[in-house]
């Protein structure tokens, strides 16, 4: 098919991206039972939320929503054709709310706006910022947050627009939290659950070491971004990245996402609904081979208004390959004193959950 075919979708370059711009993704997607089993079959996750429609309805919820993680990269797979297939990397997130539960049955379709933009000094790439938003097949919105990506130039001599970087938020605000209508955890169940420990034995500063570990296989990560209808081709053209920079096909950050959230159960079994993203930035990426381990801090408590039966917790989950964390490793000073990434740190993760108080 020759490179003028105006029915390939090629993506959109850096120079194709207009601030305000509005994109509508293609592709509803209707999120089965089915989906929720093959997500469990690829991370393992025991949270009993999203485990037991007993469970859910006995905190107040009709039955037992789909996991938070899985409805996020639904509504992300459907921007990477607009957003990210020309992408070098997918760089952080921000100010990312779970708003309506996600259950079986329902539709989910995305749609983003433009709201930063700036070219690279190298004049071959920019980042590209942008708003995206879930809704269900009731029109209501399910979860929304911003990313910005590092997007190839088709043309490099293409002038670069005036520079905008987006006002985002360092954390979701305590009253900016949705809790999900009629959850209730006066009656949470702590032996179905698999944990002990409340809101109140978590404590700011404590640091958790989650002792499991995953080791990425091929098929699983292929797999899982094709469950998210992700067509980003680093994740799959071997043929192509072995001549790129890595010589091989980059796993999609999304799953190791999951993975360190399934990893997080140990220390953590009773955070059962993430309510924020607050930020994140894949700090390396990672391969088929790589064994993921996981760490969380505890940035925050927070109180909820008027909420007596839960409370939120602020969680830093650090991700690395091929390094347990028992030594919970993150950032070190650096050539001239800047603080860096330990070389094994693959995921730096700031996030809100939800757990009985």
């Amino acid at each position: 098919m020759s490179k003028s075919d105006p029915k390939n979708n090629r993506g959109n370059f850096f120079e194709d991206f207009r601030l305000g711009q509005v994109l509508k993704h293609a592709t509803p997607r209707t999120v089965t039972a089915g989906d929720q089993a093959l997500y469990t079959a690829l991370y393992g996750g025991r949270f009993a939320l999203q485990s037991s429609d007993a469970f859910a309805q006995a905190c107040g919820l009709l039955q037992a929503p789909v996991d938070d993680l899985l409805a996020f990269h639904v509504v992300f797979g459907k921007t990477v054709p607009d957003v990210s297939l020309n992408a070098v990397a997918n760089l952080g997130y921000a100010g990312g709310r779970f708003l309506e539960p996600v259950y079986p049955g329902d539709t989910l379709s995305s749609e983003s706006e433009v709201v930063g933009l700036k070219e690279n000094s190298n004049g071959k790439t920019g980042v590209v910022y942008v708003r995206s938003r879930g809704v269900n097949q009731r029109g209501a919105a399910v979860m929304e947050y911003t990313r910005w990506v590092m997007v190839r130039k088709r043309d490099e001599s293409a002038p670069a627009p005036e520079p905008v970087l987006p006002d985002l938020p360092e954390a979701v605000a305590p009253e900016d939290l949705a809790v999900p209508e009629g959850l209730d955890f006066s009656k949470f169940d702590m032996s179905a659950a698999g944990s002990p420990h409340r809101w109140g034995d978590y404590a700011v500063g404590e640091k958790i070491d989650h002792g499991d570990a995953m080791t990425i296989e091929e098929a699983e990560h292929q797999l899982a971004t094709r469950l998210y209808q992700n067509t980003a081709r680093v994740h799959f053209n071997q043929h192509v990245e072995s001549r790129g920079r890595f010589g091989r096909r980059i796993v999609y950050g999304g799953h190791i996402i999951s993975l360190a959230r399934a990893l997080s159960f140990n220390g953590l079994g009773n955070a059962v609904k993430v309510a924020a993203i607050n930020a994140g930035s894949h700090a390396a990426p990672s391969f088929a081979g790589d064994t993921i381990y996981a760490w969380s801090e505890v940035l925050d408590r927070l109180e909820l208004p008027g909420r007596s039966d839960l409370g939120a917790l602020r969680l830093r989950t650090v991700a690395t390959k091929d390094r347990a964390c028992a030594d919970f490793p993150y950032k070190a000073a650096g050539e001239g004193g800047k603080l860096r990434y330990d070389p094994a740190v693959v995921l730096d993760l700031d996030y809100t959950v939800l757990l009985p108080r």
